[in-house]
């Protein structure tokens, strides 16, 4: 009787859970739906500034989902390495352009790396142009390289174990990995550690 009455507990408290993700997920989708609709009710009042503002929040909302979404992209750590958790924020237009991005860290002793994807940003325009001119992207000591079949601007100064790469992907993401007392294996072992298949196709 006792072991009945745990398994049910166990039962019911799953059961809560699913129910709780559920509606929070419900919620997040019917507070981008309500604020479409509030902008569509305050556009057929004549109320322009509030259905910008309405429509803004809703904006608002799909890029922080898109950038919650981009996390999962980011790679798992290398052996021996440790990795703080994802981050993500998305930033509107009125912030330096707009943008989303997703980001993390990873140390071992003094190594530092942080890998960062980035879309629907400004900055996307400026890299195509670097990568289409070989000449410009080497300007400043980059190189030009494949990494999993990508382009990557490679940037490396073995005196200060500083390095940085580069990579766009599909036109619509900018991926960046920058280390400190790093080798150039480690920058490149974290930019092979996306998927970058299914990045492009999301």
């Amino acid at each position: 009787m006792h072991t009945f009455n745990n398994r049910s507990i166990l039962v019911a408290g799953l059961a809560i859970t699913f129910l709780l993700i559920v509606f929070s997920t419900l919620v997040y989708a019917d507070d981008v739906k309500d604020s479409i609709k509030e902008a569509l009710e305050y556009y057929d009042e004549g109320d322009y500034s509030g259905a910008v503002e309405s429509l803004n929040y809703a904006t608002q909302l799909i890029q922080q989902k898109k950038s919650e979404n981009l996390t999962s992209f980011l790679p798992e750590p290398l052996d021996g390495w440790a990795a703080e958790k994802s981050t993500s924020q998305a930033v509107g237009a009125a912030m330096f352009g707009g943008g989303v991005t997703a980001e993390r860290r990873y140390t071992k002793d003094d190594r530092k790396i942080t890998v960062q994807i980035v879309t629907d940003s400004p900055m996307l325009q400026s890299m195509m142009m670097m990568f289409s001119n070989p000449m410009f992207a080497s300007s400043d000591g980059g190189k030009m390289e494949r990494i999993k079949r990508q382009k990557a601007l490679v940037k490396y100064d073995p005196s200060t174990e500083q390095g940085e790469i580069q990579i766009v992907v599909a036109k619509r993401f900018l991926v960046t990995i920058n280390g400190n007392n790093v080798n150039k294996d480690d920058l490149k072992a974290y930019a092979k550690g996306i998927n970058y298949k299914k990045l492009s196709a999301i």
